[in-house]
C-alpha cells in the first residue's frame, strides 16, 4: 500500500499550497470516507475542467492544477490523488478509453480518474472531472457514479496505477493550451492487456 501513499514529481503533495489545502479539507473530519469526500468535492467543483473552459494553459502536477485552478481530467486526478495521499489515504490513478468526438470527430482518447482505498469498502473508483449537462459524477461508496460509463468499443483499463501513464504526462507537457491538446489527446493501443484491479478488501 506504500506505493499508493508516495509523493512524486507529479503528485507533489509536499508542495506548501497542496499540503495546506489537504490539511484544511481534513479539519474537523476523522474518517477516511469523510476526508476523501471533501477532497473529491473540492477537485470536482472548485477546479475547472480545461476542456469545458477551453483553457489557455495546460496543467500537469498537482501544484500546477491548484495554482491555475484548472486541469484536464488527467491533471485533476493528479491533484485529487495528491490531496488524498497527503491525508494518509491510499489513492491511485485509473483510466478509461472513450470516444472524444465532442472535441474532434471520430477519435478516441484516454480519460483519467482516481481510485481510493477506504477501510470499510476497499478500492473504490471516483471521477473528479467536473459535472456538466449529461455528467453526474458523485462520491457514494460503495456505489460507483463515474462521469462516463463505457459503451460499444469503449472500455475501462483495469489496472490501478500508482503513477500517471507516460503518454498522459507527455501530452500534458507538450500541449500548452486547449487548441493544441485537442489535437493530441493521449491514447493507447487497444490491444494492451491490463491486470484487473482488486476492488474488495
Amino acid at each position: 500500500m506504500n506505493a499508493y501513499l508516495a509523493k512524486s514529481d507529479i503528485l507533489d503533495f509536499s508542495h506548501p499550497e497542496v499540503k495546506a489545502l489537504a490539511e484544511r479539507l481534513s479539519v474537523g473530519y476523522t474518517t477516511d470516507v469523510e476526508i476523501a469526500r471533501r477532497c473529491f468535492l473540492y477537485v470536482r467543483d472548485e477546479i475547472a475542467h480545461s476542456g469545458d473552459t477551453q483553457a489557455s494553459v495546460t496543467t500537469c502536477t498537482a501544484s500546477e492544477v491548484l495554482r491555475h485552478r484548472t486541469g484536464w481530467c488527467y491533471a485533476k486526478s493528479h491533484l485529487l490523488a495528491a490531496l488524498l495521499r497527503a491525508n494518509g489515504i491510499p489513492a491511485g490513478l485509473a483510466y478509461q478509453r472513450l470516444s472524444c468526438s465532442e472535441y474532434r470527430p471520430d477519435i478516441y482518447c484516454l480519460h483519467g480518474l482516481n481510485t481510493v482505498y477506504l477501510h470499510d469498502y476497499g478500492w473504490y473508483r471516483i471521477d473528479p472531472r467536473g459535472n456538466k449537462e449529461g455528467v453526474d459524477a458523485r462520491f457514494d461508496p460503495p456505489h460507483e457514479h463515474l462521469a462516463f460509463v463505457p459503451a460499444g468499443d469503449e472500455y475501462d483499463l483495469e489496472e490501478n496505477f500508482t503513477e500517471p501513464l507516460d503518454v498522459v504526462i507527455e501530452a500534458l507537457r507538450n500541449n500548452p493550451d486547449y487548441e493544441s491538446m485537442i489535437q493530441n489527446f493521449p491514447d493507447i493501443q487497444p490491444s494492451l492487456v491490463f491486470v484487473p484491479m482488486q476492488r474488495t478488501r
